[in-house]
């Protein structure tokens, strides 16, 4: 095992096979189009650009080979994470896809582990939900989205899941969504949503963690993508501001610097001197192989990527592609 991927989404196939039929899938309805068209639901518009969301576990597993990926960590597109929804249906959303990617871990267990979608619309089915994942399915956690229609991961309703997922050893992956996030509030020009709004939601969530979640569980193992966005970057004005305000109004007894480096961060960052960068200020420990598998255009590959780093020792591309993941998922 020398390439664990934290970073690899699916697309549903009983999404894809609901589309082909004419019929919806948990209110999401296909529109055909461009390329493989797009889905709408919850009010949203989903693009696809990427032919690879539609592959088989057979098919990806050649592109995995084709990358150098020996392992992906399997999780739902996040547009499909189902939050919006009536909470029974949240929750059969949640069951089905959990199971679709459980059977692929079962079929090639060396080849996929996976990680949970959880109907966080209600916290008590997501909890269930977690431990069924958890405890039948053999996943490794869940995927979260950086906030729960509009509300904070710090809501005091939210500390009883990451409780359980810190009992259970459950890894926690935060991913923004791409196509739909405030940035659409300023522009939809550029492509700015996807390249700056993602970015600035996972700097969001690695604040919110920091300030109102980290303290309260201790053991828990959570991972957010695109290596934290600017959080990292910015946590001298997070310590400034910590600073500056009085000490009986303070959520947290340390600096923020002193809890980003109980976070992990993945390797989707854009540039070597951004990574050199992480890896410097979190440790190498912290810092996992991510490819936001099929829409990150890598070229030939993310773990080649990484090889061919000259900033890093081979020790810390060990750490990074495979060693960091092993020990986390206890692969």
């Amino acid at each position: 095992m020398k390439s664990i991927d934290i970073h690899a989404h699916l697309v549903p196939k009983s999404l894809w096979q609901a589309a082909d039929a004419g019929r919806e899938w948990y209110g999401f309805r296909h529109e055909p189009g461009d390329g493989l068209g797009t889905m709408l639901g919850g009010g949203r518009r989903t693009a696809f650009n990427s032919p690879k969301v539609r592959f088989t576990p057979e098919e990806r597993l050649k592109d995995m080979d084709a990358q150098g990926v020996d392992v992906q960590v399997v999780s739902i597109h996040t547009p499909f994470f189902g939050y919006h929804l009536e909470a029974a249906q949240g929750r059969a959303l949640a069951r089905e896809v959990n199971d679709e990617i459980a059977s692929m871990t079962r079929q090639w267990p060396q080849r996929f582990a996976g990680l949970a979608t959880l109907p966080v619309q209600d916290v008590k089915a997501a909890i269930d939900e977690l431990e069924r994942a958890m405890t039948v399915l053999g996943l490794k956690g869940a995927e979260l989205d950086t906030n729960v229609n509009g509300e904070n991961w710090d809501d005091p309703k939210f500390l009883p899941l990451f409780k359980a997922a810190e009992a259970l050893g459950a890894v926690l992956f935060f991913h923004p969504q791409p196509q739909h996030n405030f940035l659409l509030q300023r522009t939809a020009k550029y492509g700015l949503f996807n390249s700056l709004g993602v970015i600035f939601d996972d700097a969001i969530v690695v604040a919110i963690l920091i300030f109102g979640v980290l303290h309260k569980c201790p053991a828990l193992k959570a991972c957010v993508a695109h290596g934290g966005g600017p959080a990292c970057y910015a946590m001298g004005r997070l310590d400034r501001g910590w600073q500056g305000t009085p000490a009986e109004r303070r959520s947290i007894a340390e600096p923020p610097s002193a809890y980003q480096r109980r976070l992990y961060y993945d390797t989707v960052v854009g540039s070597e001197k951004a990574l050199r960068f992480l890896i410097d200020e979190v440790g190498i420990d912290r810092v996992v192989l991510g490819s936001d598998w099929p829409f990150v255009p890598w070229q030939p590959s993310p773990v080649s990527w990484v090889q061919g780093l000259k900033s890093l020792s081979q020790e810390e591309k060990d750490r990074i592609l495979w060693r960091n993941l092993e020990s986390l998922l206890k692969l």
